[in-house]
């Protein structure tokens, strides 16, 4: 994975936002962890990401280009490039300049339930808008 600061206190002198790059490459994830009370936001550039989460890891739902995705306060997640020969590219917003990564040794459910985003700008399967 290679992550790059665009705004952080660093670089500009933010105190309560950090946003860059995120990539990460064909067939890789992150281990399980949190941003202790940060959130934050993912917007896929390109490739598909598929994010697990829960207590866990036992909900997964996948996203493509132009999905957001919301990561609360203290939620464990891992993502994961869902694609075995595409980068994973992301732009990545936290709410504080400074970076708050908790690893956490979780032992995931097998199986995770699929959950579907679904929202104003996501729509249910079976719609067809």
């Amino acid at each position: 994975m290679n992550r790059a600061a665009a705004i952080d206190a660093a670089r500009v002198g933010a105190q309560k936002l950090w946003a860059g790059t995120v990539t990460i490459h064909p067939d890789a994830k992150t281990g399980a962890h949190h941003h202790g009370e940060l959130e934050s936001v993912i917007y896929i550039v390109r490739g598909r990401a598929r994010m697990r989460w829960g207590e866990q890891l036992e909900f997964v739902a996948e996203a493509g280009p132009g999905d957001f995705i919301f990561v609360p306060p203290y939620v464990p997640h891992q993502e994961i490039n869902a694609s075995s020969d595409e980068p994973l590219e992301c732009v990545l917003v936290r709410s504080d300049s400074e970076a708050v990564v908790v690893n956490l040794d979780i032992e995931p459910v097998e199986r995770p339930s699929t959950v579907h985003w679904v929202d104003p700008i996501h729509h249910s399967p079976a719609r067809d808008d």
